[in-house]
């Protein structure tokens, strides 16, 4: 898939799609300002050592989603991850209360609706974060015994409650001012630049092994390769999707004709997303992080131990949690049942098979069998960076949830910037291939 020069120039040509992509950087270059803003009454040096002990706990993964944010406690130090929780909630609560899901089916009035409720949610959650945050520091202490705190309390408690509350609420309308008058999805590119911007270091430190001989350069072009291969993978994995044939019949209505045309369902292969290795991590990591709090008891230790990512159980535990979250994801996202109703109701039907229930036990073995090997891929993914760090013995930046994260991103948004492209009738953004949406 190469990107067209012509396709480059074409975008310089459409001043509205110019003012979209500058606005998109803006907005996420303010985050990035925000990232490295501490939050009152911390020491920074003390906390940057205590968190150097526990990257490979649940912290590490806010940490990476908040780009590096947390690492500092800076006023955006709970990232986007309360938002992100309160929208899974609503998606979860809109299967169990029939108001919401009454509200998911009323159209763009239904939808702004449950925003609204996913920004209450995101607050209350980011009070709670706050809190147990600002509590937990309180407490902690670096190596040493330097106290990470300066002077604990309530004032400090209350402070930070509220700066990193703020901070989350600057970033959820950030991300939808971009959504909503930039280029791409906000929230999903504030992700993605918490992680790329993390990336000179991650060069600077394979070139720092390179030089003092801790890595070979044998070594570096496999890991090289391998990076390439993998983006490659997904990149085409991403794009993959079943379709099935739908036939709509033809009817009348007053004195035109309407239906008769053919058109396909597409089923994505992945159709979860991102979902089920952040849960996966989430849960396979907790109890590493409680551990790393009870270091006299051997059992925690001995849990941690074998929950190290590269370890054969950990691995196992991992492909297992992901191949349940990604049924379980799915079943919440796409109902076939819904799916052949409205089919149904507009007299539109799959070739050989019975409209009604017939029609939703097809398109549900069929979104099974997809979603097996969807969870297959994304296990893949995800299991191999922990195998390039444990037998090449080298800095691997991107794990399996970044890279699916980051090469996602980059596919919906050049899709955005290609349909914007073409409806003005210029040449596609790329030359070879078209992003499938």
């Amino acid at each position: 898939m190469a990107v067209s020069g012509s396709g480059v120039s074409n975008v310089l040509k459409i001043p509205e799609l110019k003012k979209r992509i500058l606005f998109s950087l803006a907005f996420l270059a303010i985050y990035r300002v925000g990232v490295h803003i501490p939050t009152p009454g911390i020491d920074g040096d003390a906390l940057a050592t205590f968190f150097a002990q526990y990257q490979d706990t649940l912290f590490g993964i806010f940490n990476m989603f908040s780009g590096g944010a947390l690492e500092r406690l800076s006023v955006f130090a709970l990232g986007i991850m309360p938002y992100i929780s309160a929208s899974i909630i609503l998606q979860l609560l809109t299967v169990v209360f029939p108001h919401l899901e009454r509200l998911s089916k009323e159209g763009e009035q239904g939808r702004k609706k449950i925003t609204q409720y996913t920004r209450y949610g995101t607050i209350v959650l980011s009070i709670i974060q706050g809190f147990g945050i600002a509590v937990g520091l309180e407490n902690m202490s670096a190596p040493g015994g330097l106290a990470i705190v300066f002077v604990p309390g309530w004032s400090f408690r209350i402070m930070t409650v509220i700066t990193l509350t703020a901070g989350t609420a600057f970033i959820m309308w950030l991300g939808e001012q971009i959504s909503e008058r930039g280029i791409g999805n906000g929230i999903s590119l504030i992700i993605f630049a918490g992680i790329v911007a993390r990336m000179p270091q991650a060069i600077g430190n394979t070139f720092s092994m390179l030089s003092t001989g801790e890595m070979g350069i044998f070594a570096c072009i496999i890991l090289i390769v391998l990076m390439v291969g993998v983006i490659a993978f997904i990149n085409f994995m991403e794009q993959g999707q079943r379709r099935i044939p739908v036939q709509y019949a033809k009817r009348v209505v007053g004195r035109k004709m309407y239906g008769g045309q053919t058109t396909h369902l597409p089923l994505k292969l992945n159709t979860s997303g991102v979902i089920p290795p952040i849960f996966a991590s989430s849960l396979i990591m907790f109890p590493a992080t409680l551990a790393s709090f009870f270091k006299d008891i051997t059992i925690m230790q001995y849990i941690s131990s074998a929950l190290t990512p590269g370890k054969l159980i950990y691995e196992l535990i991992f492909v297992a949690f992901i191949f349940f979250f990604c049924f379980f994801y799915t079943a919440i996202v796409f109902n076939p049942a819904d799916v052949a109703e409205n089919m149904k109701k507009y007299g539109g039907f799959i070739p050989g098979i019975r409209p009604g229930k017939r029609t939703a036990e097809y398109i549900d073995k069929v979104l099974t069998r997809i979603t097996l090997g969807g969870a297959a891929y994304i296990s893949l993914v995800c299991v191999l960076p922990s195998i390039l760090m444990t037998q090449l013995n080298v800095p691997f930046y991107f794990g399996g949830t970044s890279l699916l994260i980051v090469v996602g991103v980059a596919i919906d948004t050049v899709g955005q910037i290609e349909s914007h492209l073409i409806t003005r009738n210029y040449e596609g953004f790329l030359t070879t291939g078209k992003i499938k949406r």
